[in-house]
């Protein structure tokens, strides 16, 4: 076995979900993983990760509404605000979504479902530069 690392920068545009099952496809085919599991970390507390369908769009539109719903912007009750209104919010979106996943590889492909896709999950409202690790346990 062994332990294969590199990091990927992700510039966000807006809040919402952004597929990113192609950067870290390609990233695992420049590291020449045939086998072995993928493990993602996003280095940051105000985005996530999640597995979710990248097919039908409204699939994706229906996850960001309820993420607005469940931690929406601007409350009376939100004291963490220095960076802004969605300060607060993107911090308890980020808690939903969590920030790591790992995925197993086989014959150099991720072993995603049919309909599923890796997502960046912006929680703040204007553009952003991410940092996602990639670990590889190769075999």
């Amino acid at each position: 076995m062994q332990w294969l690392k590199s990091e990927i920068k992700i510039h966000s545009p807006r809040r919402g979900l952004h597929d990113v099952t192609p950067r870290v496809a390609a990233e695992l085919e420049r590291l020449g993983v045939r086998e072995g599991m993928v493990f993602l970390y996003l280095q940051h507390t105000s985005a996530g990760l999640c597995i979710s369908e990248n097919y039908d769009p409204t699939a994706k539109r229906d996850l960001e509404a309820f993420l607005d719903r469940m931690a929406p912007d601007d409350q009376s009750w939100h004291q963490h605000t220095l960076e802004g209104e969605d300060d607060s919010a993107s911090h308890m979106r980020s808690l939903l979504t969590g920030v790591s996943l790992s995925i197993p590889v086989e014959n150099g492909r991720l072993l995603l479902g049919t309909w599923q896709g890796i997502y960046l999950c912006e929680h703040r409202k204007h553009p952003q530069e991410r940092t996602m690790l990639i670990r590889v346990l190769a075999v």
